[in-house]
C-alpha cells in the first residue's frame, strides 16, 4: 500500500482515479485550494506559494493532474498566461516543496496532452520520440512537461502521461458531442476528417494506478487508445447507437473561428497518435474499440 497525494483530486479525471486507487488498497490524499477539515484533504495555494508540509511528507507518490481547463474559456492573453501558470507555476510550487522538505519522494506521475505535437491534421501517427508542434497548444505541454522532467534531476521516477480526449458518461468532451446528436442537430465539425484521440477514463486511471505500481515505467507516455477515428467517423458512432441520422452538413470552420477565436484549433484539427510505446510495458486496454466504447459510455449514460 503507497500513500498517494492527488493535485486535482476533485475533477473529473481525479475523483475516479481517487476511487481506483483506493480500490487497490492505497491511501489517498488530495491538495485542495479551500480549507477542510477531513484528515485527507490538505490545503496549498498556487499564488501564495503555499503547500501544507505535512500534505508532502506524508506521500510516497504524486499524481499531478491539476491544471485550468483547456477548453473552458477564449484564449485571451489573460487566459494563455492562466493556463500555463496554473500547470508550471503549480509543478514547480510541487518541485521546490520537495527539496525544501529533502522528502525522498518515490515517484512523481503528471499529467500533460496530446496537444503537445500541436493542433494538425496530418497523415503523421505521432510517438514520444517526435518533435513538438510549434503553436500555443504545444508550447503549454512542452512547458509543463519541462517543469515536470525537473523531478528526474533529483532521483524522483518520473512518469508523464499525455493524454488524448476522455471519453466518460460523468462528463468531459462526449456528453457535449452526445447532446445535439441526440437532440436531432448533429454534424461533423470543419472537414471533419481532423483525428480525436481518445482513451476512456477506466484505462487512463489503470495507467496512472500502473504507472504507481510499476517501478520499471519511467518517462514519457502517450495516454490514448489503439484506436484511431476522425471527427466524422465518431459522429457517426454515436448517431448510429443513438439510432439518429445525421442531416445537416457540417458546420464550416468559419463558425468556430467566430465562437472561440485560435481555441478553435483544437476542435478543427488532429492527427493520429500512436500508444505502442505504453503497449510494450505490458499495460493492456479494457476498451480499444471505439464503437464498442461508445456502446459501453452510452449504455450507461
Amino acid at each position: 500500500m503507497a500513500s498517494i497525494l492527488i493535485t486535482g483530486g476533485t475533477g473529473l479525471i481525479g475523483k475516479q482515479l481517487t476511487s481506483s486507487l483506493q480500490n487497490k488498497g492505497h491511501k489517498v490524499s488530495i491538495l485542495s485550494r479551500n480549507t477542510s477539515k477531513k484528515p485527507n484533504v490538505y490545503q496549498w495555494s498556487i499564488n501564495d506559494s503555499y503547500i501544507e508540509n505535512e500534505a508532502i511528507l506524508n506521500a510516497d507518490y504524486i499524481i499531478h493532474l491539476a491544471g485550468a481547463g483547456i477548453a473552458d474559456k477564449r484564449w485571451t492573453k489573460t487566459r494563455k498566461k492562466e493556463l500555463i501558470d496554473s500547470r508550471v507555476d503549480s509543478t514547480n510550487l510541487l518541485f521546490n516543496k520537495i527539496q525544501e522538505l529533502n522528502h525522498n519522494l518515490k515517484g512523481f506521475i503528471a499529467a500533460s496532452g496530446i496537444g503537445y505535437y500541436g493542433a494538425t491534421t496530418s497523415s503523421t501517427i505521432y510517438s514520444e520520440k517526435d518533435a513538438p508542434g510549434n503553436d500555443f497548444i504545444s508550447k503549454i505541454c512542452k512547458l509543463w512537461e519541462k517543469a515536470s522532467l525537473k523531478f528526474s534531476t533529483i532521483d524522483v521516477r518520473t512518469v508523464i502521461l499525455r493524454t488524448g480526449i476522455v471519453l466518460s458518461n460523468k462528463g468531459g468532451a462526449l456528453p457535449k458531442i452526445v447532446k445535439p446528436i441526440k437532440l436531432g442537430f448533429g454534424a461533423a465539425l470543419g472537414k471533419g476528417n481532423q483525428y480525436m484521440p481518445w482513451i476512456h477514463i477506466d484505462d487512463l486511471c489503470n495507467m496512472y494506478v500502473e504507472a504507481i505500481e510499476n517501478n520499471k515505467i519511467e518517462g514519457i507516455y502517450n495516454a490514448v487508445s489503439p484506436s484511431h477515428v476522425n471527427n466524422i467517423e465518431l459522429t457517426n458512432i454515436i448517431a448510429t447507437y443513438l439510432k439518429k441520422k445525421i442531416l445537416l452538413p457540417n458546420v464550416p470552420s468559419f463558425v468556430f473561428k467566430i465562437l472561440y477565436g485560435e481555441m478553435s484549433k483544437i476542435l478543427l484539427e488532429g492527427s493520429r497518435v500512436s500508444s505502442k510505446k505504453v503497449e510494450k510495458t505490458g499495460f493492456k486496454f479494457k476498451h480499444s474499440s471505439t464503437q464498442d466504447t461508445i456502446k459501453n459510455i452510452l449504455t450507461n449514460y
